[in-house]
Parts: C-alpha cells; sequence; structure tokens
C-alpha cells in the first residue's frame, strides 16, 4: 500500500492508440522442488475486455454487448501439466488468483516474492542487495498445490484501456471490481476451470479488492470462492487514516511503533530484554486500555494523568515524553518514521519498518522516501522484466508498469463523506457461503497496514459466531511484504500449501 511520497513511475497515457488484441505466449517450463519436479505451461498475454458495466451502468439489465472492446488485462498464469489418467482431473485442481495492491500496484509482489516458480532471492533479513540484481527458482511457489493466475488491473503492468476510453473509469472501487471479476469469469470459461476450487490471494488494497471481490463475485457471476488469502489487510480504512478526530489509529499503530523501537534498540535496555513477542502484547495491553481511554478524555484528561500516559507511552514508542506532550499524546505514521531514529540521522521504512532511511537534512518531519520500498522496487523490476522475455518469451516494448501512483487520484463512489470500509462484503459474502474460509498475514514491522489494525477489522466483521474458526491469522517477524524475510517465507508457503490443499474440510 504504498504512499504518495514514494518514487514511482508515471501512469499510463489514456490508451495504447492502437487498436487492442489478444496477445498470448505459451511456453512450457519445469521447476524442481527437492526431490519432485514439476512441468508446468506458462500462459502470458492480455485478455480482452469488452462492454464491462458496473451495476448502476447497466448490469441488471441483462444487456450485454460484446463487440466493443474497452481494456485489455494483462495476466501470467502458470498451471501444472497433467499426464495419462490425470489428465482428466487438471480442471479440477486448485486455482489461485493473485493481485496487489496500491492502488496502482502491478501483480509482481505476489509473483516474485511468495507464489510464482522464479523469485527475486533476498538475505536473511530481506535485502535484495546491488543492482543489477538477481532470480532464482522458487522452491517455496505454491504451484505445488494450485495453479495460478496474476493479474494486472487495468492501467498497471501490461493492461490498458482502448483507444478513446478512459484510463480514470477504471480507477475507481466498482469499476475496479467490474474489470477484475469480469476477467476471472472470461478466464474460468477460456480455460475450463468452472470445475477447479477457487482462491483470490490479494495484498494491501489488494484485500480490499479481494474482501469486495468474494460478494461481488456471488452477486454479478455466481461464483463462490472457496477462500480468500488477505497479506497485509486494508479493509476497514479508518484504522489506518491519521485524520483530526479519528482516534482509532494511534492505538492501533502503537504495537507496531513498539516492535520497531525493539528492533531499533531505542526502548529503555528494561524492554530490550523482553522477547519481540512480550513486549509487542504489552503495548498491545496499553493500547487498548490506558491509552486507549486517555485519547477519548481529550482535553478533559487532567495534567497528571496525561504526563503518566506520555510517560508510559514512551517506554512502548521509544519517542521522548517531551516529543509526545507536544504532539499531545498524538504521533502519527510520518512523525514517527522521522523522529524515532532522529538522533542517530536515520528514518525508518513504512512498508518494513526494520529498513533504515537517510534524508538531505534531519530537520524536517516526515521522511524522504520509504526505506522499504527504495529496498525492493528496483529487483522487482528486474525480475518482472527478466522472466517475461527471458523466460515467458514475451516481447513487447511498452513498459511494464510495475507501479502507477492511482492511490492520489483512486474514486470511491458509494462511500463519499466517509471511511472506506469492505468488511461487510465479506461478511455478507461469507455468510452466503458459510464453507468459504479467510487466511490473514500480518508483519510486526508492517506500518502501512500494522497487525493491530487488521485484528481490530476482524473482530468488528460482525461475523456470526458460528463461522469464527473460518478466519486464520499468522503474524511474521517482517513488514508489508513479509517473505522478503526468509524465515517467515519459508513458514507462510507452508501455511498457504495447507490452506489451499484442506478444501472440503468440514466446519466445527
Amino acid at each position: 500500500m504504498p504512499s504518495a511520497e514514494q518514487l514511482t513511475p508515471s501512469a499510463a497515457s489514456e490508451s495504447t492508440h492502437k487498436p487492442l488484441v489478444e496477445n498470448l505466449v505459451v511456453t512450457e517450463h519445469k521447476l524442481v522442488l527437492g526431490k519432485r519436479t514439476l512441468e508446468y505451461t506458462a500462459t502470458c498475454g492480455t485478455l480482452l475486455l469488452q462492454e464491462v458495466h458496473s451495476e448502476a451502468e447497466g448490469a441488471q439489465k441483462g444487456q450485454y454487448k460484446g463487440h466493443k472492446t474497452r481494456a485489455s488485462v494483462f495476466f501470467i498464469a502458470y498451471t501444472l501439466k497433467r499426464e495419462g489418467k490425470k489428465a482428466a482431473l487438471a480442471s479440477e485442481r486448485p486455482l489461485t488468483f493473485s493481485f496487489n495492491g496500491g492502488p496502482g500496484s502491478s501483480s509482481v509482489w505476489l509473483h516474485l516474492g511468495l507464489l510464482g516458480p522464479q523469485r527475486v532471492p533476498t538475505d536473511e533479513m530481506g535485502q535484495c542487495g546491488a543492482p543489477p540484481y538477481t532470480l532464482t527458482d522458487n522452491e517455496f511457489s505454491l504451484l505445488s498445490d494450485s495453479d495460478l493466475v496474476f493479474i494486472d488491473p487495468v492501467g498497471t503492468g501490461h493492461s490498458r484501456v482502448a483507444e478513446g476510453e478512459k484510463l480514470a473509469e477504471y480507477h475507481e472501487y466498482q469499476r475496479d471490481l467490474d474489470a477484475v471479476g469480469e476477467f476471472i469469469r472470461l478466464y474460468l470459461n477460456r480455460y475450463g476451470r468452472w470445475a477447479s476450487p477457487k482462491y483470490l490471494i490479494g495484498e494491501s488494497y489488494g484485500t480490499t479488492r479481494a474482501a469486495g471481490l468474494s460478494r461481488h463475485l456471488q452477486d454479478k457471476h455466481n461464483i463462490h470462492l472457496n477462500g480468500l488469502m488477505l497479506v497485509s489487510m486494508a479493509v476497514d480504512f479508518q484504522t489506518l487514516g491519521f485524520d483530526h478526530g479519528n482516534e482509532l489509529p494511534f492505538p492501533l499503530f502503537l504495537p507496531t511503533y513498539a516492535a520497531t523501537a525493539w528492533y531499533h534498540k531505542a526502548l529503555k535496555p528494561a524492554q530490550l530484554k523482553k522477547p519481540l513477542k512480550q513486549v509487542v502484547s504489552e503495548a498491545e495491553e496499553f493500547a487498548n486500555g490506558e491509552y486507549w481511554l486517555a485519547l477519548m478524555q481529550g482535553s478533559r484528561l487532567s495534567p497528571e494523568r496525561h504526563q503518566k500516559v506520555a510517560e508510559t507511552l514512551s517506554s512502548y514508542s521509544g519517542l521522548s515524553v517531551a516529543y509526545l506532550l507536544r504532539c499531545d499524546l498524538r504521533p502519527t505514521e510520518f512523525r514517527f518514521f522521522k523522529e524515532l531514529l532522529r538522533e542517530r540521522g536515520q528514518t525508518v521504512g513504512r512498508l518494513d519498518s526494520r529498513f533504515l532511511g537517510l534524508d538531505r537534512d534531519d530537520a524536517g518531519e516526515h521522511p524522504e522516501d520509504d526505506a522499504g520500498m527504495n529496498n525492493l522496487v528496483g529487483a522487482y523490476a528486474v525480475g518482472i522484466n527478466r522472466v517475461l522475455r527471458e523466460k515467458l518469451k514475451y516481447e513487447s516494448d511498452a513498459p511494464y508498469l510495475v507501479i502507477a501512483p492511482l492511490w492520489n487520484t483512486w474514486a470511491w463512489k458509494g462511500f463519499e463523506g466517509k471511511y472506506v470500509n469492505v468488511g461487510d462484503s465479506l461478511r455478507r459474502a461469507m455468510h452466503a457461503n458459510p464453507d468459504m474460509r479467510i487466511y490473514v498475514a500480518s508483519g510486526y514491522y508492517d506500518l502501512a497496514t500494522p497487525h493491530a489494525a487488521g485484528d481490530y477489522t476482524l473482530s468488528h466483521l460482525g461475523l456470526h459466531g458460528s463461522l469464527q474458526n473460518n478466519v486464520q491469522v499468522s503474524y511474521f517477524e517482517a513488514g508489508h511484504m513479509m517473505y522478503i524475510h526468509r524465515p517467515s517465507l519459508e513458514r507462510m508457503a507452508a501455511e498457504l500449501r495447507e490452506f489451499v490443499r484442506s478444501v472440503g474440510t468440514v466446519r466445527d
């Protein structure tokens, strides 16, 4: 879930100024996983979206005008090859559709970091190293247990609008669901995959999209999913928005402030002697109790209580008591990035607060860049361009847009005047399909979508008690893209394989 402060390439132009055509390239490959060798087919290219309407524009009229091309969606699909008697079962193999967030991100992060047959290697911490970077086979690929389809939403990757169409039309919450949902329906039809168990995996805004799609696919296409995999949840935006008068983010970000300060040894010695999980747990208890009550008091909080809360808040956040008093006990995330290590001349990352950045000077209030994103974007850009040309033989002179700053202009029709919250779409989808399961992955060092914000969202879905066991949450000692951290990658990959294997498991 990148911020406006990050360096990004510009978005695609309104159209390609050339007629859009479907351009598919099919190649055959092998991937060695220990003693097992996977033979698989890779299909990459574009499918055309034809006259995709939002519900308000005519879907309820029952009209489908397939003669007009509106946009092309670029995708990369990996499907395991089946021989002999097993060939008949190929269409019943689990199928996972994957996308990332932003909004404005292509699908490269989950593709080359976690799921696909190749990945961008990192060291034990998650650093990509120096250019020109490398690419390696991914022994943790989910292809072992599910076929994979990586979707680039319109305006990212190689996905484009047709000449005469407005790119901005697709950069709106419901319109995005229309386009991605139509692509999923079209893919199921084209490749005969209606019999497959169906999963979505999204990261950051991709979890917003996945939650919305879980209900949209039911309503629009009668597609019921087997499960959602939500990586770094962003479903209720009130938990993430540091707006004046919205107290909710402050206690929800504090446990991640504490984890960050602990990691960088910015806490007092007594706190540093404790293990990470204990520090986080204690910070959560303070955040949900004394800190929350103090924030609710506002200016009615007594000076004595104000001082005591500031002292406790300092012991978990690593920020000085004086600084916390100056900001009235309310340190926003960008202030924290800059202030925590100001005396060391360093900033901490947003996507992964383990990473450190450098600014021109140390007097500012916000960091110049996100050190977590700076570590990744160059390596993943190299990785996807190498995969396309060297592995998949897809030739195009058009730029592959790894990430475009669409969050600056994204439209939220239906959410005007209120915070975006798609939790009710997820709840309704689960109530309508009580066999659908949810896997949530959260990073302790994620200051874009903190784990406590995700936990709050899940506990406020209004989900029926009988379905609470359908939700599985895992925490990792890494950031937003927790899979760049080798121990987290190993555990997360194992949990995802188990998640898609357990199709048809009876609920408790």
